[in-house]
């Protein structure tokens, strides 16, 4: 005999596949015991059909395929005994769902089981219906189920409620045929049919307004009473839960009155007394007795209810807090979070339990309750409230120090009363969690210190103070104080601005250029750092012209540098400091006044430029000034005729830099005027010598457009002067005399050997971007083409996470430098910028051809674009 047959009893195949030791062992099992159960189906096997699928819905639990015993389970559910109609709806329950169609042949067994006299089998038809039930069995057998709610056995009045609300779910316009028995329901004096009556009242609510109102009308002071008798009934052992008579339905009928509550005056007027009666007389000591305060707080949160109640459901919430349970403390936080909405006054009172909760053990209880702090914080409470989250960030768990630093700069940011607080909370957090501040954040505290003139000389000192106590871990605060100390070295040496409450230091010149080199020569420095400490180097050289050896010698240390920015860097600050001695302290001029609104305001999406003629670095720095110092480029557009007179705020500092006389440039509505040269201005700024007049006038034109459209190289004074931009060169000068490092530029045009000019292009446009190149090539090198790619927004949404790619046939060459930034302004108001270098290996036979793919995210939906350029100019 086939130890597997139908016969197989359900406990020896348990048996048989609980001794398997391998998965193959177990579906090997498996195969032969479905393979067996398929041969008693097919013989159509009566006496063990109902065997059969027991032993299936037990394969069906380990995840195994039954699909073809769907059929035995209505064959059982047709046959005449409880027992085996027990097997079939059980089976009908765990192997089919309300998606499957063979379910439509089983609404007619359903009916008529539902209408059986005996009443168990009826109460197993009410299971499989509020179990499986679709939307067209439900309009088919909604009329039984609402006739069984009224019948004589309370256990089949009970399940035929919990059928009824997954009806109504199912075909919400079905409710109004359940109100009135449901109504009946709340009267039921057996706790179990109770608590379905009140659970299907509540159903009913939240699908029917016309449902509401008549429960508010009808219900809502029964519902009071009915309640009233529950909290002040006597001991009842059948219903009794750790002292408390049926928490369950307690809670039940709290959710319901929250619903008859919320928004109606009256009804809420109504419960005031008894929720207040819950509130005080519920004991806390126990699961069951918080699990009805719980529900309490929020149903008097949650309805139109005076505030001494609220402060009432709040005081709860601050017991619950200094529960042991963290469950409890948890979902104290998270409605202490929605309280704070209604009564914020309430919540502080709590706000010294809260953030005792903010150095909790457990890692949601210490987040939750961050979050509800920075809720609390406002303009009366944030000094205190900022001091103890700085105490607690020195003690803080590595993993939770991101959050928290995160929200202590959000609210020092958000409610700083003045400068000077602002800058020592900044400097506290950079000193203790330095790694964990980002980018943007040292980006604002810079400029808040820029437009703070008269605390120059206060942080440039605490910065100092801070950096001598500061551990190598601290990469944001050594930017911050290689910052200052270039801008403000003077002050720092000098003790100049000296404010009552600090006392005077004694930093010498050595001292100050200490804390560049620092930045330069550490280990752990990043490109960034050491960038922003060669600018300081280089700016300290002016202000202490008797380190300026020392300074000089540092800096030459990266001219073999494998690193291109530094030896860029070095190369070009060697040859200031070494020949252009003149040139140098108007170079390194302190920095303009930053746009503070602007930085402060948009953070985010303005951190990605670079600063004129400062000593940050030109990587992931704020990349505007203020609108009262125009650039560099706008004053010197030398493609057109006209020189545009600088505005009176700025116009000093730019003329005192170059040393040009702009009063003297020619209008176009004068007579006859003398038109300026591009060439004649730009050589006659540098004082280096004359050029052809033709090639030198293109090639200026092209050096300003191409800054001009960089906004990494825009503001860059250093890298602007020498035709190089902060992250990538650019296109300049060909002639070698329009140099004003010594020969250092490279010997780039934006024409080919015969003097061809390429025209720009527009390479894509559809109804929401635009994209234009702009072409030089490389001189001796006709079959390289450079490629200046500009985006245009001209939607009004701004685009983040945006990514250009771009691909070529095989007989070309493609290399792609990164993006200027990653988010494109709307409405035109910005763009960003991508080099291409394209390499032809059949230049004079092929032309070039490309195609284009954009990427980008709208209000958070990704947006994917793509194009070909076939419009290259013949001569590339």
């Amino acid at each position: 005999m086939n130890p597997f047959s139908s016969g197989t009893r359900l406990r020896d195949m348990i048996r048989a596949i609980r001794a398997c030791k391998t998965a193959a062992e177990e579906r090997a099992v498996i195969r032969k015991e479905c393979a067996a159960i398929r041969a008693s189906i097919d013989e159509n096997d009566h006496d063990y059909r109902h065997r059969n699928l027991a032993k299936l819905m037990f394969i069906h639990m380990l995840g195994y395929p039954t699909h073809f015993g769907q059929m035995e389970c209505l064959k059982l559910i047709a046959s005449a005994g409880f027992p085996e109609k027990r097997i079939g709806y059980l089976g009908l329950m765990l192997l089919l769902d309300e998606r499957q169609e063979v379910l439509m042949l089983v609404t007619n067994s359903l009916k008529q089981d539902l209408n059986h006299s005996n009443q168990y089998i009826v109460g197993l038809a009410l299971c499989a219906l509020g179990n499986i039930c679709s939307a067209e069995m439900a309009r088919d057998l909604a009329p039984e189920v609402e006739r069984l709610l009224q019948f004589r056995d309370p256990n089949i009045r009970k399940k035929a409620a919990l059928c009824s609300i997954r009806i109504i779910r199912k075909v919400p316009d079905l409710a109004e045929n359940f109100v009135n028995p449901a109504a009946s329901l709340l009267k039921e004096k057996h706790h179990g049919v109770m608590i379905t009556g009140v659970q299907l009242c509540t159903e009913l609510c939240k699908h029917s307004s016309e449902a509401l109102e008549y429960f508010r009308k009808k219900s809502t002071e029964a519902m009071v009473k009915t309640l009233k008798d529950l909290v002040n009934s006597p001991y009842a052992p059948e219903y009794d839960i750790a002292g408390i008579t049926d928490p369950f339905l307690h809670i039940r009928m709290l959710r319901f009155l929250r619903v008859l509550g919320q928004g109606d005056a009256d009804a809420s007027d109504c419960m005031n007394d008894i929720l207040a009666q819950v509130a005080t007389k519920t004991e806390s000591n126990k699961n069951s007795g918080n699990a009805i305060l719980y529900e309490c707080v929020e149903t008097i949160m949650s309805i139109e209810d005076s505030g001494g109640l609220r402060v009432l459901a709040i005081n709860i919430l601050g017991r619950f807090l200094s529960n042991r349970d963290n469950n409890i403390r948890y979902v104290a936080l998270n409605m202490l979070m929605k309280a704070i909405t209604v009564d914020a006054q309430a919540v502080q009172r709590h706000r010294t339990t809260i953030l005792e909760c903010v150095k909790d053990s457990d890692a949601s209880i210490r987040k939750r309750a961050l979050d509800l702090v920075y809720l609390l914080v406002n303009e009366s409470n944030v000094k205190p409230l900022t001091k103890e989250l700085i105490e607690f960030l020195e003690v803080a768990d590595q993993e939770f120090k991101g959050d928290l630093t995160a929200k202590i700069c959000s609210i020092v940011a958000k409610y700083s009363p003045e400068k000077i607080w602002y800058i020592d909370q900044m400097l506290k957090v950079l000193s203790e969690a330095g790694n964990f501040v980002k980018d943007e954040v040292w980006h604002a505290l810079i400029v808040v210190i820029s437009n703070a003139s008269d605390l120059h000389g206060y942080t440039v000192r605490a910065l100092y103070r801070a950096f001598q106590r500061s551990s190598e871990q601290q990469e944001s605060l050594l930017r911050v104080a290689v910052w200052c100390t270039g801008e403000y070295g003077d002050m720092l040496v000098n003790n100049i601005g000296m404010l009552d409450i600090e006392d005077p230091i004694v930093v010498t010149e050595s001292d100050a250029v200490d804390v560049a080199e620092t930045a330069i020569k550490r280990i752990g420095s990043d490109l960034t750092t050491k960038a922003m400490g060669m600018i300081a180097l280089l700016k300290l050289s002016s202000r202490f012209p008797s380190c300026s050896e020392r300074i000089n010698n540092s800096i030459v240390q990266y001219k073999g540098s494998l690193v291109l920015e530094l030896q860029q860097r070095s190369i070009e600050f060697n040859s200031i400091i070494a020949s252009h001695q003149k040139m140098r302290s108007v170079l390194v001029e302190r920095m303009p006044v930053l746009d503070e609104a602007t930085f402060i305001g948009k953070r985010a999406g303005s951190m990605t430029g670079s600063v004129s003629t400062s000593n940050a670095a030109a990587i992931n720095l704020p990349n505007g000034v203020s609108k009262s110092s125009a650039p560099l480029v706008d004053l010197l557009d030398l493609s057109s005729d006209d020189v545009p007179v600088p505005s009176s705020s700025g116009g000093g500092f730019i003329q005192d830099l170059l040393g040009l006389d702009l009063s003297a440039a020619p209008e176009k509505s004068g007579s006859n005027p003398t038109p300026i040269s591009g060439t004649d201005v730009l050589l006659d700024l540098l004082s280096i010598g004359t050029s052809p007049p033709a090639q030198s006038t293109a090639s200026a034109t092209d050096i300003l457009s191409n800054q001009e459209k960089s906004p990494t190289s825009q503001l860059d004074g250093l890298s602007s002067l020498s035709s190089l931009s902060a992250n990538k060169p650019s296109a300049a000068v060909s002639s070698p005399t329009i140099d004003l490092l010594g020969g250092l530029s490279p010997n780039l045009a934006s024409a080919d050997e015969n003097g061809s000019v390429y025209p720009s292009i527009v390479a894509y446009e559809s109804g929401s971007l635009r994209i234009t190149f702009d072409f030089s090539k490389t001189a001796g090198s006709p079959q390289t083409t450079l490629i200046l790619a500009t985006f245009k927004n001209l939607s009004p949404n701004s685009y983040t996470n945006f990514i250009f790619q771009a691909a070529v046939p095989k007989f070309l060459q493609l290399h792609l430098d990164s993006a200027s930034a990653s988010t494109l302004p709307g409405s035109g108001n910005g763009s960003i910028t991508q080099s291409l270098r394209v390499t032809n290996s059949q230049y004079g036979k092929k032309h070039l051809v490309m195609r284009l793919r954009i990427a980008y995210k709208v209000d958070d939906k990704d947006v994917l674009e793509e194009g070909q350029v076939s419009n290259f100019p013949r001569n590339l």
